[in-house]
């Protein structure tokens, strides 16, 4: 008898266990619903962030822009730039955006990557 007693106790006492672990895990969800942060925030993203803060990219001209000024632009690095400042010092003032296929590391791929951000002044017909 003395031993069935023991088994009803211990029963007992992880049945307690057990109830009080699923109220602490119950309290836990409700906790996270009760207090959760609601959905009325917005998150931007780091792009949006820098849309806000420049909106409108204006054209480099590539007749007066530094090796810095270049560098800016998407695809050209620090060679890359000093190049087509090379170029422009020993051929002169480029006539055509198209005119950089003519400097060594541009081909037609890197000029269409240019397109929209590059022009040669205030040419009528330059990209």
């Amino acid at each position: 008898m003395e031993r069935q007693e023991k088994k009803g106790k211990i029963y007992l006492l992880l049945f307690g266990l057990t109830a009080a672990f699923l109220c602490a895990a119950g309290l836990l969800c409700l906790r996270d619903r009760v207090f959760a942060v609601p959905d009325t925030y917005t998150v931007k993203t780091e792009r949006a962030a820098r849309e806000d803060v420049i909106p409108e990219r204006t054209l480099v001209d590539i007749n007066t822009a530094t090796t810095q000024e270049l560098e800016e632009l998407m695809g050209i690095g620090p060679v890359l730039a000093q190049a087509i400042v090379d170029y422009r010092t020993e051929h002169g003032p480029f006539s055509s955006v198209d005119e950089l296929l003519e400097v060594s590391g541009i081909g037609a791929g890197k000029l269409a990557g240019l397109e929209g951000q590059v022009t040669v002044g205030d040419e009528e017909g330059s990209e």
